[in-house]
């Protein structure tokens, strides 16, 4: 669980609150201590109180929930089923508590009854259902689609531990579980009524049904999916949807004859087997075994949601050929792909429909979305896994395919590589499935989440899909949630924000714009860098509370917040940190700009590498916060766990948005839109989201460097090895002779040997070739914060500019261009204007 600083205050809305609302409040707290909980007040702990005022909450989002739902049934509103692996979803507590406008009266309730609101939040733990954007992003689309009062559903997996608790060891990341429901889950309705059996293995029987061949699986092993509902609370609490997470079990959880028989492990073999389906997001898939149990999760998930969502369109339609006038399914990167094959098994083996029929309704159901450039990235399974696995759905992929190809003969003709290109089975790797070409070609809509990332599919990894289904890729740059990580995160500049721009601020992100009135008020400036001194003092306290590294707030704090990967460049960072100590060291007399520089994120349990740069980045930071000769001017923090709350705390007391991943790689990006939001200034390449970002707070209010991705192709085309832009680049060589001798693992010299290597002659994210360019750029940086009223100037333009990188202008756009499906009446405020 990530503590927050006990000092956070919530937004004040100005109003006095309701008496005879906080005294119902109290009564209500009471009440479920007692009945609920069952316990008096005089013996309840932090936890019970987090309890029952949770379920007093919750009480009151129900009745919104039930109504809302009701509503959209007896209207016949089409509805959004958005399947997603993960869902990163955070603290519900204060999120559901700002979004139902009863943040001051629980807050005035618990202070009357001897609680702090701020205490309780730090019982709730984060839910680690996810392993970064792509959960968060999941989250932040599920609380637009409430606020805009579009009726949905998240279909996700409940898993037990989530992905892992990290814990930092010597410099070394270690995992362990992540026990986020040792105390139960005040949010979630189990819905034991709610059963759908999920099959795996056996074989496949073809017979003749009056003239047309029927495929009957046989499967070797069922699962069963059980439901739990989350209710999603919208702004203002006008609308509320649902996140359905399934939990795994077997249909019978122990064999009694095998447990008398003595054999008691045996006896429940089973039911551990089904059960491990939702133990761990991202279980290792190095070992055949774990690649097995990936395919079965994303199987499982997506079986379950499919025969709900069909269960569901037939109780109010009776039928299934209006589902996709009715039902609109959007696939959160290639996790849910098998929703291809799976609803055509549906729609042909079960529901008896025509093959043509049955696919004309799939493809104008599905959209896919796509979150990577990365080949790697784009899941594949071997085909005698699937034919294990999933034989039946083996079949259907092949049906498609051999109609897809039909297709890709008469584009072109003879064009043996076109076809190889573009086929759902890749011939050339061992045979294997294509989950991106299965989601591409079995979906009407295919979106990149960046203007940059949707035009570079159409040139690389989609380019010859992109020749044979014109007109399917779109465009839907990526948002984020104002109210989770502008109005919750940052109260202090909220309540500033309100002030400037008026209390519909925070309804109608546009007034933003009106902030830009103020970018010569030194009045206001002062009061906006007051804010930020505030954010960092807390952030500083919670570091020096945890990790014992003092840090000064006036210094400039240098962010970099997102899973450990080499395309996001930890690495770039952490080598100009190592340059920049080797220059104070040689002049600690010069007038430099103290900068912390903060790093948090997850490396993948069997990212070796990955974890390898987490161990420099603690061994550097060991080095330099205890060199006494460098007087304080560089500090170095990789704070450990992290997750959305300790995200809240880190991103508004940010001064720089550390976005340098390689030019070409990075889909879109969210967190640079919340830390523009809350006022940092972004360091970045021009990749994913960094282009509209730069394009909406002006070149000028932004550091761009580095390669562009046509001079990342090239060069990877001309080569990787990088001695000679080491050699005219001495400040660079020293860093890393320093890194690779040992400087900073004596104990271990040659501990960082595969680094340097890497960036002496396997330069494939381009660390080397764009050190130069960063390291001037954050000179540049230094510059800009050495003049006060500049920097001032520009970090209140970040904000005021960033209205567009609503979650609400991204779900308006996938429901009018994806989905066609109506935004609620009352929900809305105006449309954000890109620039």
């Amino acid at each position: 669980m990530t503590d927050q600083p006990s000092q956070r205050s919530f937004v004040s809305t100005g109003q006095p609150v309701d008496e005879l609302a906080v005294a119902e409040i109290k009564s209500d707290i009471l009440a479920k201590l007692r009945l609920a909980i069952g316990k008096e007040a005089s013996q309840a702990t932090q936890q019970d109180w987090y309890h029952a005022a949770a379920l007093t909450l919750r009480d009151r989002i129900v009745h919104r929930w039930l109504t809302a739902d009701k509503e959209s049934y007896d209207a016949g509103r089409k509805r959004v089923y958005y399947l997603s692996l993960e869902f990163l979803i955070g603290r519900l507590f204060t999120d559901a508590l700002n979004n139902m406008g009863l943040m001051r009266v629980f807050e005035t309730a618990l202070g009357d009854l001897g609680v702090g609101l701020q205490d309780l939040r730090k019982c709730e733990p984060d839910a680690a259902l996810g392993n970064g954007g792509l959960g968060r992003l999941a989250a932040c689309f599920m609380e637009s689609m409430s606020t805009l009062q579009i009726p949905a559903i998240g279909y996700g997996i409940r898993y037990d531990f989530g992905l892992f608790r990290q814990v930092i060891v010597d410099g070394w990341q270690h995992e362990y579980p992540d026990v986020w429901l040792s105390f139960g889950n005040p949010w979630e309705f189990q819905r034991p009524e709610v059963v759908y059996h999920v099959h795996f293995g056996g074989g496949v029987e073809h017979v003749d049904d009056k003239g047309r061949d029927r495929a009957i699986w046989h499967p070797g092993e069922t699962v069963q999916a059980v439901a739990y509902d989350t209710p999603i609370v919208g702004w203002r609490g006008q609308h509320v949807n649902a996140l359905r997470l399934w939990s795994a079990r077997s249909p019978d959880p122990l064999k009694l004859d095998v447990f008398n028989s003595g054999d008691y492990l045996g006896a429940s073999a089973e039911e551990a087997r089904a059960e491990a389906i939702c133990k761990f997001l991202y279980p290792n898939d190095e070992s055949p075994a774990g690649r097995e149990l990936r395919l079965r999760q994303e199987y499982f998930f997506v079986s379950a949601s499919l025969q709900d969502l069909v269960k569901r369109h037939l109780g109010s339609e009776g039928q299934l050929r209006s589902l996709a006038q009715k039902a609109a399914v959007q696939l959160n990167d290639t996790h849910p792909s098998l929703a291809v094959a799976e609803l055509m098994r549906i729609l042909v083996d079960l529901h008896n429909f025509r093959w043509d029929e049955a696919w004309k309704v799939t493809v104008a159901t599905l959209s896919y979305t796509n979150h990577t450039l990365l080949p790697e990235a784009l899941e594949t399974w071997p085909v005698e896994l699937f034919e294990r696995l999933l034989p039946r759905h083996l079949e259907i992929i092949y049906r498609i395919n051999a109609q897809h190809l039909a297709l890709a003969e008469q584009r072109a003709p003879g064009d043996i590589d076109y076809r190889a290109s573009v086929s759902l089975i890749d011939e050339k790797s061992g045979r294997r499935v294509r989950m991106g070409q299965l989601a591409f070609v079995g979906s009407h809509r295919i979106n990149g989440v960046s203007a940059m990332h949707s035009d570079l599919m159409k040139e690389t990894v989609f380019h010859d899909l992109n020749h044979l289904y014109p007109g399917r890729i779109t465009n839907k740059t990526n948002g984020i949630t104002f109210r989770r990580w502008l109005t919750l995160a940052n109260p202090k500049l909220t309540s500033l924000l309100r002030e400037a721009c008026g209390d519909a601020v925070v309804d109608d992100p546009t007034l933003l714009t009106s902030l830009e009135s103020y970018v010569a008020d030194s009045s206001f400036h002062q009061k906006f860098r007051a804010v930020k001194h505030h954010n960092k003092v807390q952030l500083a306290r919670l570091i020096s509370e945890r990790m014992n590294v003092r840090l000064d707030p006036s210094a400039l704090f240098d962010v970099q917040i997102k899973r450990i990967h080499e395309y996001k460049r930890q690495l770039l960072n952490i080598l100009e940190a190592v340059a920049l100590y080797l220059d104070i060291k040689d002049d600690p007399q010069a007038n430099r700009v103290p900068r912390v520089k903060i790093f948090a994120g997850k490396a993948a349990a069997s990212y070796r590498y990955a974890k390898l740069i987490i161990k420099l980045i603690n061994d550097v930071a060991e080095v330099v916060n205890n060199d006494p000769a460098i007087g304080g001017k560089l500090k170095v923090v990789f704070m450990a766990d992290y997750n959305v709350s300790l995200a809240e705390t880190i991103i508004p007391a940010a001064d720089l948005s550390e976005q340098i991943s390689t030019a070409g790689m990075e889909a879109s990006g969210t967190g640079n839109m919340k830390l523009a939001l809350n006022g940092a200034i972004t360091i970045g390449t021009l990749d994913g989201a960094n282009i509209e970002i730069r394009d909406n707070v002006g070149i000028e209010n932004i550091a761009i460097f580095g390669m562009e991705a046509g001079d990342v192709m090239l060069r990877r085309k001309q080569g990787l090895d990088a001695t000679d832009i080491i050699r005219r680049s001495p400040r660079l060589g020293r860093a890393i002779d320093a890194i690779a001798n040992g400087a900073f693992s004596p104990g271990e010299p040659g501990r960082f040997e595969p680094i340097a290597h890497a960036l002496r002659h396997l330069d494939h994210y381009m660390v080397s070739a764009d050190f130069d360019s960063y390291y001037e750029a954050q000179r540049g940086v230094d510059a800009r914060w050495q003049t006060t009223p500049a920097w001032t100037r520009a970090s209140i333009l970040n904000v005021a500019r960033m209205a567009w990188f609503s979650s609400d202008r991204t779900i308006r756009e996938y429901a009018d261009d994806i989905w066609n499906v109506p935004v609620g009446a009352s929900a809305a405020p105006p449309r954000a204007q890109r620039a």
